[in-house]
């Protein structure tokens, strides 16, 4: 096979094709003090990537809060975040994009999302034991959107339902903006005992370096770069960059890894995931200030022909790099033979900070292991930011301007027949939320997943929540809402907040309006995290999530989605969202007001698109979950379940629905009734208490500052405010769980529109 092509001295012209900036490539040459070669412009091209350098974000990201009590790693320092949660055990999460993949092949483009975030999981010695997900989508009416979320739903639930991880929590949203680039956010949350993981580092020259898993083909090669340029009419050429899963493969790779880490005899370990070979062994040899040699022709490969920049690239799934202690090679292989997996040592590690990659004894490409990596060598820039006109022409919309509707039920019908508020037990349905036998909302539906630690008291509290909207009417107060709710959500099913990882999901980093989104949503995840003290173990940050057609280019919703980890101290805490008795007492707590900024309400029913945030304030969201938490604890109140999309009336109906009673309640004539029933103002949430516990609930609410109000009673079967009927509970949940099946349907989906 003739090399030379791709050993021959790169041009600037090259180096831009790769996308690599001009100054980039001067750069490299001054790093290697000489012109690179196309293999070696190819390694800086995925590894300088937006996807894989986070050059246009890290000056950002480094301002977020690192460090807690409950850490054992910080951001940055390994695969997933990892968190004590006593008991000698410590949880490994991470939440990460594959937004364009999904985009182009929803089916594998979801599947091996959620393949890639359970590697980091496991890599690090944690079993799986739950999965989240976070979906935006385009306009529901388009066959294009139906296309797309049928296909993510299945790969979600084909992968993770065949690897054997319950889906405990997660949304779905729709709006127009994420017609052409949805989003497809998955969180993978593991289990470990403290002192049991292993980190994704190189050390020990002469330690035998190992491929294990899959064998490598031309599937996703470049995909790290393809994440980091826009959707256009052309991505759809680029189908080779997105990879093909097997979660059976994927079950034999856990198995193994796990049991390959109990031997002692593993350096360490990390997946293939974004840039394949090219990042394992850069990132490795970096952490632990070695190098490696590395011999290509060695690796397993599916594919004949393969040229070495394509081994390099491959983001062929279910592979990992493994460095071991040398002499233990043949318990290492053991285990993987045990397991049926490719075991081959295809490299060593060498002193030095070099990383040589020969071909059949030729060497291909030679590069300083430091200059490739984040915190390294690898570019960092700071961006032009500037306010966009839209976000002051937002603070000219006045409650006022909106008459209140004379049918009011009419608009309850309207909002539970709303995609975004619809059930989504069509896709729940799809996944396996019961494996494994942890998951504990499944039969006590709460606002957080809640996953049981068997052999301890405990349980894991997790959500993830973003209302792109808020953030795009506001980044910094909208941001801040999706902390503040991901916190409200776990203490109301009875946790304690404990830490977030994040999944940033922006437009062109270079568009001044879109950064100037990013600086916002930092900044208010930043004070929001501060206050409730949960630090950021660090996540993914996905730009150019936007839509180019001939001239014009328009950006998603700013949507920066938290993952949140929280824990039950006693799984007896855990509280759902349901009404438990007819009689018993149903009490707001926290204030309401004249507010339908942002609202479901008002940007679907009445279609004003541009209002500011809903009323926030941090330290009043504070104060209302200290309160609900301490409810809870004593023991006091039966069920719990915050306000937000949709308003009062939204979960009023949800807690009814769990058990098919109804509700009573009077309005409070201060307020707008629209406003009232509808409104998404923060720091809210419904709960009922039997009456036996009203004192109780009266007398520590009287102690703090927090506003309640008793809005009525459970009863049967119906929902009714003022005295008016709007409708059985039986009527309403077949209005709000036929929408999603309804606009599925159950003909074939035409791809059509694909041609």
């Amino acid at each position: 096979m003739d090399n030379s092509i791709y050993n021959q001295p790169a041009s600037l012209d090259v180096a831009e094709e790769l996308g690599l900036l001009p100054e980039e490539y001067e750069q490299i040459k001054k790093y290697l003090g000489r012109t690179p070669n196309f293999t070696e412009l190819s390694i800086y091209s995925v590894m300088w990537s937006e996807h894989c350098s986070y050059k246009n974000s890290i000056k950002w990201l480094k301002t977020l809060p690192r460090k807690g009590e409950h850490l054992l790693a910080e951001a940055g320092e390994e695969n997933a975040g990892l968190v004590d949660l006593g008991d000698g055990l410590a949880c490994a999460f991470k939440i990460e994009s594959h937004n364009h993949p999904s985009a182009l092949e929803p089916y594998q483009g979801a599947a091996t999302g959620v393949g890639g975030i359970n590697r980091d999981i496991f890599t690090m010695g944690a079993r799986p034991v739950a999965q989240l997900n976070s979906l935006r989508f385009g306009n529901p009416t388009l066959e294009r959107t139906k296309w797309l979320l049928k296909g993510v739903v299945k790969g979600i639930g084909d992968y993770g339902n065949a690897f054997g991880v319950p889906v405990v929590a997660g949304e779905v949203f729709f709006d127009n903006c994420y017609t052409t680039n949805p989003l497809v956010n998955a969180m993978s949350v593991g289990v470990v005992k403290k002192g049991n993981t292993t980190s994704a580092t190189s050390y020990g020259k002469g330690n035998p370096v190992f491929i294990v898993g899959s064998s490598t083909g031309k599937d996703g090669i470049h995909g790290a770069t393809f994440a980091s340029e826009d959707i256009s009419e052309a991505s759809a050429d680029k189908i080779p960059a997105v990879q093909v899963g097997d979660p059976f493969q994927e079950k034999l790779l856990l198995e193994a890894t796990l049991e390959v880490i109990k031997t002692g005899a593993v350096v360490g370990m990390q997946d293939m995931g974004a840039a394949g070979i090219t990042c394992s062994t850069s990132e490795m040899s970096a952490k632990g200030k070695h190098g490696m040699i590395i011999h290509l022709n060695r690796v397993p490969m599916r594919q004949k022909n393969m040229q070495p920049f394509e081994i390099l690239l491959s983001e062929s799934q279910e592979r990992m790099l493994v460095v071991v202690d040398k002499g233990r090679e043949t318990e290492v292989k053991a285990v993987f033979e045990k397991w049926d997996l490719n075991c081959v040592q295809i490299g060593e590690v060498i002193e030095g900070d070099i990383l040589k990659y020969y071909f059949h004894g030729e060497l291909v490409a030679e590069v300083p292991a430091d200059s490739l990596v984040l915190g390294g060598g690898a570019p960092v820039y700071e961006r032009e930011y500037r306010e966009p006109a839209y976000y002051k022409q937002k603070d000219d919309f006045r409650i006022d301007q909106v008459e209140v509707p004379g049918d009011l039920t009419a608009v309850a019908r309207f909002l539970l027949g709303s995609h975004n508020i619809a059930s989504k037990k069509w896709v729940i349905d799809q996944y396996d939320t019961m494996v494994g036998t942890k998951n504990m909302s499944t039969n006590n539906i709460a606002d957080a997943g809640v996953v049981n630690l068997k052999g301890t008291e405990k349980a894991l509290a997790l959500t993830v929540d973003c209302n792109p909207r808020y953030v795009f009417a506001d980044p910094e107060v909208g941001c801040a809402i999706a902390v503040s709710e991901s916190a409200r959500n776990i203490v109301c099913s009875g946790g304690e907040p404990l830490a977030i990882t994040n999944c940033l999901n922006f437009g062109n980093p270079y568009n001044p309006e879109v950064y100037w989104q990013f600086v916002g949503s930092v900044k208010g995840m930043s004070n929001a995290c501060k206050k409730f003290n949960t630090p950021v173990t660090g996540g993914n940050v996905s730009f150019y999530n936007q839509a180019s057609s001939g001239n014009k280019t328009e950006p998603v919703f700013p949507t920066p989605v938290i993952g949140m980890l929280g824990l039950l101290q006693n799984k007896k805490h855990l509280t759902g969202i349901g009404f438990r008795q007819e009689g018993d007492l149903i009490y707001l707590i926290g204030q309401s007001r004249n507010d339908i900024n942002c609202s479901e309400y008002l940007y679907n029913y009445h279609g004003i698109k541009l209002s500011p945030p809903p009323y926030f304030d941090l330290e009043e969201e504070f104060r209302v979950q200290q309160v609900v938490g301490q409810l809870i604890r004593n023991g006091i109140i039966r069920s719990a379940h915050d306000i937000s999309d949709g308003g009062l009336f939204v979960s009023l109906f949800e807690s009814a629905s769990v058990s098919g009673l109804g509700f009573r309640i009077d309005s409070d004539h201060e307020i707008r009734k629209d406003a009232f029933l509808f409104g998404e103002s923060q720091s809210r949430v419904v709960v009922s208490v039997a009456p036996e516990n009203e004192g109780a609930l009266a007398e520590l609410l009287a102690q703090t500052d927090v506003a309640f109000s008793l809005l009525g009673e459970v009863i049967g079967r119906h929902a009714t405010i003022d005295g008016e009927n709007f409708g059985s509970i039986e009527a309403l949940i077949a209005l709000h769980e036929g929408v999603i099946p309804t606009m599925m349907g159950d003909k074939e989906i035409s791809q059509d529109f694909k041609k």
